[in-house]
């Protein structure tokens, strides 16, 4: 599904228009990045949990050259899914 079907989605089962729909889902996405700066985690119930994880320093080898190189620890963003999520689309 992309953007664009999310969307009318979002506006056919809220609804309201696919601008309205666009300006929340806008607002969600750059209020769980806010909080995500922030080192803070982001749980919504029954979806899953947004969370900054610290990704350690690792020696790795670059494929093009052969040569080993030292990729720095770094911060990623990672999703948790929810039990909820995992067993709707676990459904048999």
């Amino acid at each position: 599904m992309k953007k664009a079907e999310l969307l009318a989605a979002i506006a056919e089962k809220n609804g309201s228009t696919k601008k309205n729909a666009e300006a929340a889902l806008d607002a969600v996405i750059s209020t769980i990045t806010e909080a995500l700066e922030k080192g803070d985690k982001v749980a919504i119930p029954g979806f899953g949990t947004f969370e900054v994880r610290d990704r350690a320093a690792k020696k790795s080898i670059n494929p093009a050259t052969k040569q080993p190189i030292d990729v720095p620890a770094k911060k990623v963003p990672a999703f948790k899914a929810a039990k909820a999520l995992k067993d709707a689309v676990d459904k048999k």
